[in-house]
């Protein structure tokens, strides 16, 4: 009961903590410009009634923004030297990386929110399959949850901001595009390299088929990302 205390109070301060700031505003509204303006061009060029470009563009664009909205989580705390407070309070390492990990998985769930209104745009003006776009949310909340993971092990690492952001958005777009570039390899490992992209499997939920390898496999990188990050800050803390 205590753990659960601990760790839901830590959620409801970092999740507030998002707010406070006017980043979160600003990556919001990126997002939105940029996800919307890939949306719309793509949809009057081919004029179908589908979501299928949209969430082709996804991973991508959540390359370069979830690691902007992760990479202050423990880089700030360590450069303004509130994170040697926090290893003398009555939590757990386990409890604020649980806390940091909910909060900024909600603040992107929150962000992928708003653009729920495309695919009702698109049930306005023709017959929509919601399979595929359930699917696709499903799926872009199962790689958010992964590429939060690897967003609070970068900024777990350094104390700069920006190296966070830098190292966290480069092994996000390594498991976006590793897939992208088996031509280069050989053919006995291409089953592997295709296993460890994270747009094959993201591809695959977004048709609207919930496979439970593809879950898995977000599941098995969130928690080594989370493990590492706990690694990471017991070894700080020695």
């Amino acid at each position: 009961m205590g753990l659960f205390l601990n760790w839901r109070h830590l959620l409801r301060k970092e999740f507030r903590g998002f707010f406070v700031s006017p980043i979160a505003y600003i990556v919001i509204c990126v997002f939105l410009v940029v996800s919307g303006w890939f949306f719309f061009s793509t949809f009057f060029i081919f004029n179908q009634a589908e979501m299928r470009d949209f969430f082709q563009l996804l991973p991508i664009i959540l390359v370069f923004i979830i690691p902007a909205i992760t990479m202050r989580q423990f880089s700030e705390e360590i450069n303004i030297g509130s994170y040697e407070l926090l290893t003398t309070m009555p939590v757990t390492f386990p409890d604020v990386i649980i806390g940091k990990f909910i909060a900024s998985l909600c603040f992107v769930a929150i962000m992928l929110f708003p653009t729920v209104a495309y695919a009702v745009f698109i049930s306005l003006l023709g017959e929509l399959d919601w399979g595929p776009v359930i699917g696709g949310y499903i799926g872009a909340l199962f790689l958010g949850a992964s590429f939060v993971s690897i967003g609070l092990f970068a900024s777990a690492l350094s104390r700069n901001q920006i190296i966070a952001f830098i190292i966290g958005m480069t092994i996000c777009f390594f498991l976006t595009i590793i897939d992208k570039m088996l031509f280069f390899l050989p053919e006995s490992l291409l089953g592997l390299f295709q296993y460890i992209g994270a747009d094959y499997h993201f591809r695959n939920i977004s048709k609207g088929i919930i496979d439970s390898r593809d879950l898995l496999y977000f599941i098995t990188v969130s928690f080594i990302g989370l493990y590492s990050t706990h690694l990471v800050l017991e070894q700080r803390r020695r």
